[in-house]
């Protein structure tokens, strides 16, 4: 298992792993499933410094995919970013995670910025503990901010000095 870059032949898995968040859990809160142009899009959205990686088996398939984005879009924001994580359904449990988030780290000090900042949906104790594991810090909830499955969802904020 190892982490490389995302390119655009990786659009379609990426697609399937995150539609699959949208479709069936809280883990995201978009709701409706992306199409393969918007996938091509958002992966063009995703270069320099704000890169996506993907995780992929000794068969070069791809197992899962992290991302960096813009934290907020005015300048004093600039020095911070928002991490994303997703691991495809069979391939949990296994460290992919962990991999795809060091990865993320690493990229977001290469390119200078000062923090990272997870936002994690819906309870996702699993997505907490990995964040935690690599040195991010619980500094808030954002209670019933979202709303899916007929559910109101809280967002934990944690964050990682670099």
């Amino acid at each position: 298992m190892h982490v490389r870059m995302a390119n655009s032949a990786d659009a379609e898995a990426i697609r399937a792993i995150y539609n699959a968040e949208v479709t069936g859990s809280t883990a995201t809160f978009d709701l409706v499933p992306r199409t393969v142009d918007e996938q091509v899009a958002w992966l063009e959205e995703h270069r320099g410094p704000y890169p996506a990686v993907v995780a992929v088996d000794d068969a070069e398939t791809v197992v899962g995919f992290g991302s960096l984005s813009v934290f907020r879009d005015r300048p004093a924001y600039a020095t911070t970013v928002e991490d994303s994580v997703y691991v495809g359904d069979g391939a949990r449990g296994k460290g992919v995670g962990r991999l795809l988030l060091v990865a993320l780290i690493d990229l977001a000090t290469q390119h200078g910025f000062h923090c990272v900042i997870a936002r994690i949906g819906g309870d996702n104790q699993a997505s907490i503990g990995l964040h935690e594991a690599c040195g991010f810090r619980m500094v808030g909830i954002e209670q019933e901010v979202g709303r899916k499955f007929s559910r109101w969802l809280d967002v934990s904020v944690l964050q990682r000095m670099l």
